[in-house]
Parts: structure tokens; sequence; C-alpha cells
């Protein structure tokens, strides 16, 4: 038996940076190289980043990325590397009116030449994935090719899913290793399943089986790495940690080879648990966010409340103290406790803390609006001007000295339109999007586990928007946690309303739940990016038509 050095580069690229991918790229060329490594994996479509969605239509980009691959091929030496990138193809009749003419590909780069690409065969058309929009097909599922004494299998993320998938295809083809390269996005739970599937698939194939995964955030999706190499037996031999950038090499048995005297350094990091993993997911997509897109820090309105606390906390650790800015707005209906809180919050984070009165300004909207509102009573159009103004002196600080506002709405109010467009709406990055009400106590109490960082009465307390005398959230909807149950079912889980009612629940609030839902769509059509931790988050994962009749569930 002999041994495949095999070395990994889980490293966060970004989509379009095709010079900046390109040094990254080089910079594990090299790392490689000082390994003694005999293949080096690189994530999928590395050099032009993940997803690059509608630039792929762009010839010129198409282009770009031709050169670059050209340039690294070059430059290969004994190590062969395997990169992902968009390849132009024979177009396939049939599919389209407009055939498609590119290939989401992985070329083997060695000894200055391009030795082989492979095509992705599964093209991935659920959940956030729209390849089939872009891609065609590949056409030789079962290609192998020589690598040091070894025959590899290439092959591209969702085609190792599929347990029928080309893989299978390739070690029945007399493959001795499968290399399968990614842009696999994180979900809560997901590192757990696609281990399991992963060892599945080295057993069935009886193959060793080297998985290597981006790292890092594009937008609302995160990529959390955690590569993998088995053997032929489904035996974990290296995992490499979720959320940070990692470069391995494993020396992986084979059935033909070179023996090595001195095999590589095995290493299996931890899974983590299931608050830390969403954690580092929201500030790994919030830093990426905000640098990747040049702002120089944030900005969070800070009402004291459960979310604005969890928000600022996240941004703290994903950016720092110094690049997060917290501003009080309170109101007339603002309790002192929740002004003290959000104060004590600053003072624990050590970031920079205004307090901006709105009084006086709600005030003046009042009498400006007066002669129309005429003796109509207080209702929610004047909560809603209260959160406008919030809005509006976020954005002027934005604007102002250049950090980005952060929303702070969750998952649940998002869902039922508790929030107000162009208030506590307005800005450019959503952290809690995706994460329900219930989870967000869960994820301060997990943050607050060494010492209170988040004052312990924003956790007890009941929500309030704080927006009229004695105003809570339970005056509007159900108890958060009968609320994220139905959620979950209607939102994450496609159920009907039938199908919930079946579970148990009451099917008037059910009925109102899903109404509010749907009647909402337009909000969150408007609402800013944020991260995606479930599987069927509001914006890619979940299109739905704003103007839409259907009640059925």
């Amino acid at each position: 038996m002999g041994h495949l050095r095999v070395a990994g580069a889980q490293i966060n690229l970004t989509v379009g940076d095709l010079d900046g991918n390109e040094r990254r790229i080089r910079d594990a060329m090299a790392f490689a190289a000082e390994v003694d490594a005999d293949v080096l994996l690189l994530p999928e479509l590395a050099v032009t980043g993940y997803p690059p969605e509608d630039l792929l239509l762009r010839d010129g980009f198409i282009d770009a990325a031709a050169a670059v691959v050209e340039r690294l091929a070059a430059d290969a030496e004994r190590c062969a590397v395997v990169v992902g990138h968009p390849a132009r193809v024979e177009p396939e009749d049939g599919l389209d009116a407009e055939p498609r003419a590119v290939a989401n590909a992985a070329s083997v780069l060695r000894a200055g030449s391009v030795v082989t690409t492979y095509e992705k065969v599964l093209l991935p058309t659920y959940a956030v994935f729209d390849e089939s929009r872009y891609f065609r097909p590949g056409r030789r599922p079962a290609r192998v090719t020589g690598v040091a004494d070894s025959q590899v299998g290439v092959s591209i993320c969702e085609d190792i899913w599929d347990p029928d998938g080309p893989p299978l295809a390739q070690a029945a083809a007399g493959a001795s290793i499968l290399l399968n390269i990614n842009a696999s996005p994180f979900h809560r739970g997901k590192a757990a399943e696609r281990e399991a599937m992963l060892a599945a698939r080295a057993r069935q194939a009886g193959t060793p089986l080297v998985y290597l995964n981006l790292v890092g955030g594009q937008d609302e999706l995160v990529f959390d790495g955690c590569s993998m190499v088995f053997d032929g037996t489904g035996r974990l031999l290296h995992r490499s940690p979720q959320f940070v950038e990692d470069r391995f090499v494993v020396d992986v048995p084979v059935g033909d080879g070179h023996v090595r005297a001195e095999p590589a350094v095995r290493s299996i990091a931890p899974l983590l648990d299931e608050h830390e993993e969403v954690w580092r997911a929201l500030c790994v997509g919030l830093s990426d966010y905000v640098d990747k897109n040049g702002f120089s820090g944030v900005v969070v309105g800070l009402s004291g409340g459960i979310d604005s606390s969890l928000t600022a906390a996240v941004a703290v650790d994903a950016l720092g103290a110094n690049r997060v800015t917290g501003v009080a707005m309170p109101s007339e209906f603002s309790s002192s406790h929740s002004v003290d809180d959000a104060k004590a919050l600053a003072a624990n984070l050590g970031i920079e803390y205004h307090q901006i009165p709105i009084q006086p300004t709600f005030e003046a909207f009042l009498e400006a609006l007066g002669p129309v509102f005429g003796d109509l009573p207080f209702g929610l159009a004047e909560e809603n001007v209260q959160a406008r103004i919030r809005g509006t002196l976020l954005m002027g600080i934005s604007n102002k000295l250049g950090p980005m506002v952060l929303t702070t709405g969750n998952k649940s109010e998002v869902a039922v339109g508790y929030a107000t467009l162009y208030g506590d709406m307005a800005g450019g990055f959503s952290v809690l999007k995706d994460v329900l009400k219930t989870r967000v106590y869960d994820l301060a109490r997990w943050r607050n586990r060494d010492g209170e960082v988040i004052p312990e009465s924003s956790i007890t307390k009941p929500p309030s928007a704080e927006l009229r005398p004695d105003q809570r959230d339970e005056d509007s909807l159900p108890p958060y946690a009968l609320l994220d149950a139905i959620l979950e079912r209607y939102v994450e889980q496609d159920q009907s309303i039938e199908a919930i009612v079946a579970d148990g629940f009451d099917r008037d609030v059910v009925a109102e739940i899903a109404r509010l839902i749907d009647l909402n769509e337009y909000k969150r059509r408007q609402s800013a990016p944020g991260v995606r931790i479930t599987t069927k988050a509001f914006g890619k994962d979940r299109r739905l038509p704003i103007t839409n009749h259907y009640r059925g569930g």
C-alpha cells in the first residue's frame, strides 16, 4: 500500500476579484510545493469566487477567468493542482432557447499545462443554488486522470451527494482516490450531515475520498470549510476547522503509488456545538460583508432590547470594538431601564456610544402631520414615525462618518411583518435575518457563558418595541415559542396549514400567522441581506410572488 500526498487549501476567496484570487491560489501552490505534495486541491470556482451569478453571462468575465487558468498552468510544476473555474464548452441544444456554453469546471494543472478538465455533472437548482441557469452539465462523469502513480477521480460538490453520482463511476473506472472540490454553504447541523454522507460515499466506493470546501462569507451565504479526508473504509483521517482558513497535507493510503517514510501529520479539528457554529457563521458572514465591500465599520441602534444587544455583540466579535458604534435613541415611551441597558451593553463591549433623544424630532413630525392626521387617534402611523426617525438618524451617521448601518430585526419579526420599512429595517446588512427569536435568546445566553456581556435584564424582560405606552410584543403576536414552532413548519419546511394543524396547533392561530407571512412578502423583498443559517432563509432560498392570493398553505 502506497500513499498519495494530498494538500488542501481551504481559503477565503472573493467573487470577481480575479487578481486577488489568483494571488491566494499561487500562495497555496507555493505551500504545496514546500510540503512536497503530489496534488493540491482548491475550492469550486476558486478563480472567480462562488457564486459569481450573472457575471457568468459576461464574455469578458469568462475570458479573464480563462487567462488566470492559463497563467496558473504555466507555473504549475510537479504537484498537480486541481482548481475550480468556469470554462467555455460546446453548447448543448435543446436545454434552452439560448444554449448554455459554460461549464462549472475543475482543471488539473501540472508541468506547465492543463492536463485535463472535468465538468460538473450534477447542477443543483434547489435552495440557494441556480447553477442550471448558467452551466451546461458535464458529459464525462467517469473521467479519471493520473497523478503521481495513482489514478484520481476529480468531481465537484453536488456530484458527490448523489449515491449514484460521478465519483462512484470514477471508482468503477479505476480511480484509486476521489478528489471532490466544493463551495458548500453552511446551515445549522450541515457539517455532521455532510460528514456522514462523505463517509458513506468512501465506503460505497471502497476508495479514499478528499473533500475540500470553501470558507468565508459571500453576501447571504457563509461557507464553513470543514474540509475532510477519509480512507476507503470511511474512516476520518483529517478534518479542517470550521469557519477559518486552513492549509493541510495528508498522506492518503492508496492501492498503488509510492510509499513515504514519514507520513504527513493528520489532524482532526472538533466540530463546533450548535450555538458556537451559528455564532461563528454570523461573525464570518458579517465581517466578510463589511470588509469585502469596503466599509469602515458598523453602527447599531441600541434599544436596550435583546435583538439590538445581540447584533452589537456579534459585530464586536466579528469586527472588533473599535469598528462598532452604538446609538441609543430614546423617546417618551422608552423605559429608563432600557436606556440603562443600552448604555451598560456599550460599556461591556467597549464600543463608542451616543445617545440622541428623538422626542423633539417626533413632536416636530407630529406637528407637521397634524393638518393631515387631524383628530385621528394615536396608532400605528405614529409608532412607525418613531422607527423611521431612528432609521434616518442612523443613516445620517452612516453617510457622514462611513460605517454601515446594521438592522436588528430577527427572523420571527421579519416573517410576520413586525418591522417598519425605512425604519428599523433601514440598513445595509441584517445579522439576525435568519435567526428565530427563540434562538436569539439561546445565543445571548451562550455569549454570556463566561460572564455578563449582554445585560441580564435585556434577556429576561418581556420583549417590546416601546413605541406606545406599556407595549408588549405579545399584544400583537403569539408567544415566540409558539410563533417560532409554526414558522419552522410553514417557512423552513414548507408545510401546509392543514399539516401544521395536524401537528396539534390551533387552526385560527396557524391561519393568521400564515396570512401575515404571505402578506408581508413585499417588506422582505425590500429588506437588507443577512446571514443564512438555516435550510430556508428569506431571500434566495424562498422565492414567492409579492402579489399572491393563494392561502392554501
